[in-house]
């Protein structure tokens, strides 16, 4: 893990993977999309609706995948305190945001014509709701320590880690509580879906996650120039004022 730890070695790697991770997962994620709504069939009881699930499956894992993201690199920042570990955090809280919002958008538009409305304030779609304010109040948070010149604050840290709480509760939601949501199709060791949309689903998955990854590696690159650009800066002015 301290490995990569030295900015250089980091970027070279973040170089080599960010194109196959953006180019591979696009192709996989259109083959997928087109599965979804021209080869898969209707299913017996939703008919055409259910297609919207090669998106909001996907989107819904990413969303609580990137903040479980956020949780481990938080923990490795104050317990190890890798150097990457914060700007790891901060490169992908607007990917798991932007999974967050199109999970529950694309939620909305299923349940529409499956529950006929729009939204029921019941756990599993609440807890996800919540998700997306966590994302939003980190980023928020992140955002003011490193402006205020506090990049080495703990607390972005502190919320990364005590807003994964949620993750657990956003998962067992609809078997704690009565839904209307339905519970898990897909578990460990077995699956209940069909294997035209297991499979499709699957293929998705993997599409999109390749996109996630690519996206935190760009803007992992980003801040990390902003930061040596910013210290470059500050060099300059530094021997500009001691001539």
């Amino acid at each position: 893990m301290h490995g990569f730890a030295n900015p250089a070695r980091f970027l070279r790697l973040a170089r080599l993977l960010t194109g196959p991770f953006l180019i591979i997962g696009i192709a996989v994620a259109i083959a997928a999309m087109a599965w979804g709504l021209l080869g898969a069939p209707a299913e017996r009881l939703q008919g055409d609706s259910v297609r919207i699930l090669f998106v909001h499956v996907p989107a819904a894992w990413l969303g609580m995948g990137g903040w479980t993201a956020i949780a481990i690199a938080s923990l490795t920042e104050l317990v190890w305190r890798h150097p990457l570990a914060g700007i790891a955090a901060r490169a992908v809280a607007l990917p798991g945001a932007f999974f967050a919002l199109l999970c529950l958008v694309t939620g909305s538009l299923w349940g529409r014509p499956a529950w006929g409305t729009w939204w029921v304030w019941d756990g599993r779609l609440t807890s996800m709701l919540v998700l997306f304010f966590l994302y939003c109040a980190y980023m928020a948070l992140a955002d003011a320590a490193n402006r205020d010149g506090e990049s080495g604050s703990r607390l972005p840290a502190i919320f990364g880690l005590v807003g994964a709480v949620n993750i657990p509760i956003i998962h067992y939601s609809v078997l704690w509580w009565n839904s209307l949501h339905q519970p898990p199709s897909i578990s460990v060791g077995k699956s209940e879906m069909a294997a035209p949309f297991l499979y499709g689903l699957l293929a998705a998955t993997i599409g999109f996650s390749l996109i996630f990854g690519a996206v935190v590696l760009m803007r992992m690159r980003a801040i990390l120039a902003d930061a040596q650009a910013e210290a470059r800066l500050r060099r300059r002015a530094m021997e500009a004022v001691d001539v």
